[in-house]
């Protein structure tokens, strides 16, 4: 781990945006982490206001934002077509450090969409053909069942991509780098846009 940037010190601070930073601290987590560094935490409100998470792999990352991907039918998926707007949360256990993420939520555009789907494994593929995400499911056997369904309604060709399944870019209105640091005397440093193109960083007591 880089002491400079596990300290974020007004130096590096002064010199790196938040994608500069998080491109650092992800490549770091990916050398440490056990499991999937990309995993975040999603957070999103539904209709009746009752906030809910749960833990996806992020699949991208720019200075447009961060991409993941699922079912818009699925619970997730309605919720922020109905309320474009969601938290992230990284967390590195392995490195002691957080990224949270708030800010609007868009979907991907079709090809974008086609060529992610494109590169995941054929049944993966066909798994998100044969699940009804987050419906009520009465036997692990009915899943099975349609799945060999899709499976022969594909065979000898591509899997084309579901109409309802596409990605979701989260844009940052706002980003917040936690590092730990002994008795609780933590680093928290937030990244806000300011204007064309540039970022406005302040610290928070943590």
């Amino acid at each position: 781990m880089s002491d400079l940037l596990s300290s974020l010190d007004d130096a590096t601070l002064a010199a790196r945006g938040p994608f500069d930073l998080f491109a650092i601290w992800f490549a770091e987590a990916e050398a440490t982490e056990v499991n999937d560094a990309n995993a975040m935490s999603v957070a999103s409100v539904d209709t009746d206001g009752q906030p809910s998470v749960r833990v996806v792999l992020m699949k991208e990352y720019d200075a447009r934002g961060f991409v993941f991907y699922t079912n818009f039918e699925s619970d997730k998926g309605r919720a922020l077509l109905a309320n474009p707007k969601a938290g992230l949360n990284f967390h590195w256990k392995s490195l002691r450090r957080q990224v949270r993420v708030l800010g609007p939520v868009a979907p991907v555009d079709a090809a974008e969409a086609d060529e992610y789907f494109a590169s995941r494994p054929r049944d993966s593929q066909i798994g998100a053909w044969a699940s009804d995400q987050s419906r009520p499911l009465a036997a692990r056997a009915d899943f099975e069942a349609r799945i060999a369904a899709m499976a022969a309604r594909f065979e000898g060709q591509d899997v084309p991509r579901p109409p309802h399944w596409s990605g979701f870019r989260v844009s940052p209105a706002r980003i917040e780098f936690w590092q730990d640091r002994p008795f609780r005397l933590h680093d928290r440093v937030v990244f806000t846009p300011e204007g064309a193109g540039g970022w406005h960083v302040h610290r928070l007591y943590p």
